[in-house]
């Protein structure tokens, strides 16, 4: 690549090498403590998280652990609002379950039986069941479907009929995909039941019963909501509030709620508070693993205490842009934990720590993972950045250079630079799921450091192409100009 054959060569893999060497340094591993309270602080030690509001649930007792800020600088209490994301889904399968108790459907009703306006470009559609909605097997997949779409459907309504020119990846019942639309499905089979918004229906025969007064849900992820402050982006240690970033949210992950509110769900799911509002045939079930599901149950998952130990507890995260948050249970021991943070992170893996630690498991190390990609897509930005920026400083000496070889091999010479250009615009889309250009949002706000990589790369990139072209031609316009002829007077 001969563009890279610059001066800068060692500057440039010392600022790489620095990079990883602070990324090695930043992603160290917290050992696992005794104590809920510092396996709290080990985990924002490690994932740099502003604001965390934990429980952990021993029969009677109620451990509340809370740490940090809130997005408007204010010390996290338990009543602090955060979103909570995919721990949604669960109420979106209690609201279902609620009205199977009252007779007005069932598991295995084909959705078209209660929405009948639900159409998709796939006769396989007519064979997808309420329950394969909920558990994700109903065969709606990423690659036919984009859920990533700006700006995002308002409403379960919109998002239904979008699917109308969408196709199934799989048979329903066949295979277990995670898929949110599943979940806005859901809500609308919820509303038109109902006869209520879903956020009604979620207020008035779930939230209140169960006193949960400070819980609401939003259509969309990003909405505004009473008492809600912003969440943070974190890379490297660094915190910074932000907005969430657009999309639906209804029924798969718009609930916003608090650490005292969501004890009262853990408590309901548990089996130990709120007993009259759903009988305990349908409690069992929203916690029972699906068929062909992979472990999902409906609107929770059961999954191990530690890696490589065979599934013994039941639960389910929850993950946006600014929030995240898990919740945990042993339906043996009865024990829970909560997690809920206003940043990204890995908070399974805090919830399921104070879960082992209580009933007396091996707790996982903490690391972060991102320390050291965050690291290494920063040096790599400063790198490049010096190499195009020297590339487009030097584009005319490049240029005259070409011009005085005997073979310029114009082409052939330019094709680093426009590789750079092109992959860099092109990387950041197969990530979510699929080539769509959408997804360079997704990626700004997912993984800001590789957006300024990609970034750097293709304005640079371009600019530099660009530069070293118009020099070409300059170059060779001024070596084609006619030399005037001397005459005597001069």
């Amino acid at each position: 690549m001969h563009f890279l054959r610059l001066r800068f060569p060692r500057v440039t893999s010392l600022l790489v090498l620095g990079g990883v060497l602070v990324a090695v340094l930043l992603g160290w591993t917290a050992p696992a403590h005794a104590t809920g309270e510092r396996l709290v602080d080990d985990y924002r030690s490690v994932y740099g998280t502003p604001g965390v509001a934990a429980a952990v649930i021993d029969g009677s007792s109620v451990e509340t652990i809370v740490r940090g800020r809130d997005g408007d600088g204010n010390a996290v209490t338990a009543r602090t609002r955060f979103r909570i994301a995919s721990m949604s889904k669960s109420m979106t399968a209690t609201a279902i379950m609620l009205l199977v108790d009252r007779g007005r459907v069932s598991l295995d009703d084909p959705v078209v039986k209660v929405l009948p306006d639900f159409r998709m470009a796939d006769p396989r559609f007519t064979e997808i069941t309420v329950r394969q909605v909920l558990s994700h097997t109903s065969g709606l997949s990423i690659s036919t479907n984009n859920e990533y779409v700006f700006p995002p459907p308002r409403g379960a309504r919109e998002i239904v009929a979008g699917l109308a020119d969408k196709t199934l990846a799989a048979a329903p019942g066949t295979r277990s995909e995670y898929h949110n639309t599943n979940y806005s499905i859901a809500a609308r089979i919820v509303e038109v039941l109902s006869g209520k918004s879903f956020d009604t229906f979620l207020r008035t025969e779930l939230f209140t019963p169960l006193g949960m007064t400070d819980t609401s849900s939003t259509l969309g992820c990003s909405d505004r909501a009473e008492g809600l402050t912003s969440g943070y982006q974190v890379v490297l240690g660094v915190a910074v509030a932000a907005p969430e970033m657009p999309g639906f949210c209804v029924g798969n992950g718009g609930v916003i709620s608090t650490l005292d509110d969501m004890v009262r769900w853990l408590r309901f799911n548990q089996g130990t508070f709120g007993t009259d509002l759903l009988s305990a045939g349908s409690l069992a079930e929203l916690h029972t693993v699906q068929p062909k599901a992979d472990g999902y149950a409906l609107g929770w998952r059961s999954r191990p205490v530690a890696a490589g130990a065979p599934p013994s507890v039941i639960g389910h995260g929850g993950t946006l842009a600014t929030w995240t948050g898990d919740m945990v249970f042993s339906p043996k021991t009865g024990v829970a934990a909560l997690v809920l943070t206003n940043s990204g992170g890995d908070p399974s893996l805090l919830s399921t720590n104070l879960l082992a630690e209580r009933i007396g498991a091996p707790a996982t190390p903490m690391s972060n993972p991102l320390t050291v990609v965050n690291a290494v897509l920063l040096g790599l930005t400063v790198g490049m950045t010096a190499l195009l920026v020297t590339a487009i400083v030097r584009a005319r000496r490049w240029a005259s250079r070409r011009r005085a070889a005997r073979r310029p091999m114009l082409v052939l010479r330019l094709v680093p630079l426009a590789l750079v250009t092109v992959l860099s615009v092109v990387l950041p889309t197969p990530i979510w799921g699929g080539f769509n250009f959408q997804y360079w949002i997704v990626t700004a706000w997912l993984m800001p450091p590789l957006a300024l990589f990609c970034l750097t790369c293709s304005v640079l990139g371009a600019v530099a192409l660009g530069r070293r072209l118009w020099c070409f031609r300059r170059a060779g316009q001024a070596t084609s100009a006619p030399v005037r002829p001397a005459t005597a007077d001069s």
